[in-house]
């Protein structure tokens, strides 16, 4: 008699337990067990049990085990969720095979044995079957929809609680996350302002009503916020550090000459350009888009150009800005040297611009559209068992469920965005549309988007410092698992579920286009190592300084305008404080978008932070290892980052791995 003693590990999970009975079912090469009921009267959350399971002899190597749980008599059909199950064979060899799923059904379900295997690794009939019958019910679960002629394709889903449930929101981050969208308001002291839909009567109004709300970035903002320096600094620093470049010849359609630029120490704008001490912003994606209708008001987005200046001291600092793209008499450009109201308005245009182009194209497009295509390539192409599986699963938690979510509460018509963006209605979907026919791969990857836009030695510059050390410190995690399991290019170019999952994200994420330079294949081992980093990386740190600053830098709205409600002005010397508030958004739309950004930045208290992986998807000794030194040195990152900090007047925060989620969960 050969007995396996069997320990299954429930998940700790809300509802994860079980009245009713289970069964297993113990499959290996050399034969299978009986359908063995596991004798417990009851599986509870977060419980350990442990049984024996006797066969008339051994069943050589365990490749697999049939889990099924069936309604017993009157007893609710209720869930289980169990993490994984451990066998230890009569041979004392340890078997673990991880699950993480809930099984509510009465079907059997099969999982592989941890160890992870490519598709031509598979040397047994059943085990090439199993593989099959997992990606076709994937196919049948995680379906490609097209939502917008132009996006990347998206996961086709009538609502949240219509996805697997593996993917679905956990019941804390539900309630959390419903919570605080009833309840900013009150949160905030804000009630009774959002039917409010009449103009600010004057600053001190607002600064009154956002008084004892903020966080200390948040309390500068508020402070310093018509600072040339702070709008500077924003460009580098704050939730859109995605724009900015070194100019060395200006763009024919800003034609700024050295007499309108004041320079210190005697230099000129021409002189300043050669030696690279120029840096513009340009908004040409948003250039000809339609402005919303908010309340019956017609709302004005510009396309800005910004050019900056880095002084001898290395502080940066706006030197001219024009509104549109086109030169006009009309078109006036505004210099530090105008008047007060002239330069403080354009520069609110500016924000108010940086507002769209940060939430349409580097934050929704960037991070959540991108990722929710990896996602569900990687769920429709790699099983469970596969090593690329096994390392990315871990940073796809709540992605589907918050992009669902988004389309119907954000980014539809009737979404809170189209309710209070100049950009919303008519415009979001095209610019979001435009700004992926500008996206190429290069852009993707940090250490190559840093090059490309000249930004390797401007100082200050804690998004690319913390990034590119974030960067280095998740390509070498990835480099060494991948290494562990494809030891030369033929085996990458061997594994067609991994050629599978490339070409899905090339053909329905960037719309089958070569310019972008996406990989349609993987030749390399390096090839497949930086591909997957960046993967890794915005799913986490990117999304994260993009996402995690909202409420820090956007909740001030005269810093951030998600609208404005004036058209820019056309003629030097026409602004006063009356005309800024009249432009400005009315009191509903300030607190609304208050509420948006606390909600799309507040941290739930089931987050996972960067490099914690609760659940034991690689089973190897060398990835395990992989994955706690990749932990050590994230935490070496934190402490680096977080001494930096403290010698800093604005602590930059988002790129702490402590502060980073494993995922687009958010």
């Amino acid at each position: 008699m050969a007995d396996y003693e069997v320990t299954v590990y429930t998940g700790n999970r809300l509802n994860s337990i079980t009245l009713n009975p289970v069964h297993i079912k113990l499959v290996g090469t050399d034969g299978e067990s009986e359908r063995t009921r596991l004798r417990s009267f009851v599986i509870f959350g977060g419980s350990v049990s442990t049984y024996i399971v006797s066969c008339p002899k051994s069943l050589g190597e365990l490749l697999l085990i049939e889990l099924d749980k069936r309604q017993f008599f009157l007893l609710p059909d209720d869930a289980w969720f169990p993490d994984k199950v451990e066998i230890k064979s009569p041979e004392r060899d340890v078997y673990t095979f991880p699950i993480y799923c809930w099984i509510k059904d009465s079907e059997t379900h099969r999982f592989r044995e941890g160890k992870a295997l490519r598709v031509f690794d598979e040397r047994n009939s059943l085990g090439r079957h199993v593989r099959k019958q997992e990606l076709s019910q994937r196919s049948a679960d995680y379906s490609w929809n097209l939502y917008y002629s132009g996006l990347p394709y998206t996961i086709k889903a009538e609502g949240p609680r219509s996805l697997p449930n593996e993917v679905q929101f956990s019941f804390t981050k539900t309630t959390e996350f419903a919570y605080t969208t009833l309840t900013g308001l009150a949160e905030l002291q804000l009630k009774g302002l959002d039917d409010n839909s009449e103009n600010w009567e004057n600053l001190d109004n607002i600064n009154d009503t956002f008084r004892q709300k903020g966080t200390p970035v948040l309390d500068y903002v508020q402070e310093h916020w018509k600072e040339d320096g702070l709008f500077a600094y924003q460009f580098l620093n704050g939730v859109n550090p995605t724009l900015i470049k070194r100019c060395k010849t200006l763009p024919k359609n800003f034609p700024v000459t050295d007499d309108m630029v004041f320079i210190p120490n005697g230099s000129n704008l021409s002189e300043e350009l050669k030696q690279g001490n120029i840096y513009l912003c340009d908004y040409k994606n948003l250039d000809g888009m339609p402005g919303n209708t908010i309340q019956g008001i017609q709302q004005y987005l510009m396309a800005p150009l910004v050019l900056l200046h880095k002084r001898p001291d290395d502080k940066l600092m706006p030197v001219a800005i024009q509104l549109k793209q086109t030169p006009a008499e009309d078109n006036p450009i505004f210099l530090p040297t105008d008047s007060t109201y002239d330069w403080l308005t354009a520069k609110i245009f500016v924000r108010s611009a940086d507002f769209s182009e940060h939430q349409i194209n580097a934050h929704l497009l960037r991070t959540h559209l991108l990722v929710e295509v990896f996602v569900v390539s990687l769920l429709r192409n790699l099983p469970m068992v596969h090593p690329l599986y096994k390392l990315l699963i871990p940073h796809t938690r709540y992605t589907l469920h918050i992009n669902v979510m988004s389309r119907r509460q954000l980014m539809g018509p009737s979404g809170l965005f189209s309710k209070l963006a100049a950009s919303g209605g008519e415009a979001f979907l095209k610019i979001a549309a435009r700004s992926l026919s500008s996206t190429t791969y290069r852009s993707l990857c940090l250490p190559d988007d840093i090059a490309d836009r000249d930004m390797q030695d401007l100082t200050n510059f804690h998004y690319r410092d913390d990034g590119l050390q974030l960067w280095n410190i998740i390509f070498k995690y990835v480099q060494g698992v991948i290494q562990y399991y494809y030891k030369s290019d033929d085996e990458v170019g061997e594994d067609s579920e991994l050629q599978n999952w490339i070409s899905d994200i090339f053909q329905y994420g960037f719309l089958s286009q070569p310019q972008t330079g996406i990989p349609q294949c993987f030749a390399t081992v390096p090839d497949l190592t930086k591909f997957v980093a960046m993967v890794l990386f915005i799913s986490s740190g990117q999304h994260a300084a993009v996402n995690n600053g909202q409420y820090d830098y956007s909740a001030w709205m005269p810093n951030t305008p998600t609208t404005l409600q004036r058209p820019p002005p056309t003629t030097k010397g026409t602004t006063s404080e009356a005309t800024m508030l009249q432009t400005l958004p009315p009191i509903n739309m300030t607190v609304r978008g208050m509420v948006t950004v606390l909600v799309l930045s507040k941290e739930s208290s089931d987050f996972v932070p960067l490099g914690d992986y609760p659940e034991d998807h690689l089973t190897e000794d060398i990835p395990r290892q992989l994955q706690k030194e990749f932990k050590v040195e994230l935490d070496r990152l934190s402490i680096t980052i977080r001494n930096r900090n403290k010698g800093l007047v604005i602590p930059y925060t988002y790129l702490d791995p402590k502060s980073v989620e494993n995922s687009v969960a958010i």
